[in-house]
């Protein structure tokens, strides 16, 4: 364990409470959940030299992630998407305008989504697509959904 990790392992809790939970520094859980959003971060591994547990963590990320979203509602700011999937757009077979097989006049997308949900879309106009992808970016997905 680095150096770093031990001193906040040794930061992060506080206290105890009279069931035994344990309770935390919000500045050195916030320090926590940074190295765990650290790209190539394991939060089990994070979490397991912190001595925390896993799902703890994970639950304080998904707080910090809904604290985001909240902050920048109230700010007016759109929120930053928690993750951004590039689309490669690819002209398909008979789609030249040649007439053989083309799509009525818009756009077809395939997709599947990091929550598990498949989209297919079909004819949609290039001026309303951001619109769309936007819009289901923003829907909230059950876990029961998820592949």
């Amino acid at each position: 364990m680095t150096d770093d990790l031990e001193e906040l392992k040794r930061r992060l809790v506080v206290g105890r409470k009279s069931d035994g939970r344990s309770v935390y520094d919000e500045k050195a859980k916030s320090e926590l959940v940074a190295l765990c959003l650290q790209p190539g971060a394991s939060v089990s591994r994070v979490a397991r030299e912190c001595g925390v547990n896993a799902n703890q963590v994970g639950r304080w990320l998904r707080e910090h992630r809904q604290g985001r979203r909240e902050h920048a509602a109230v700010a007016g700011v759109a929120p930053t998407p928690a993750a951004f999937v590039a689309v490669p757009v690819v002209a398909a077979p008979g789609a030249g305008g040649d007439g053989e097989d083309s799509e009525p006049a818009g756009m077809r997308l395939q997709a599947r989504l990091p929550n598990g949900v498949a989209v297919e879309l079909r004819g949609v106009d290039l001026r309303h697509l951001g619109e769309v992808i936007g819009a289901l970016g923003r829907l909230r997905c059950s876990v029961s959904t998820k592949t």
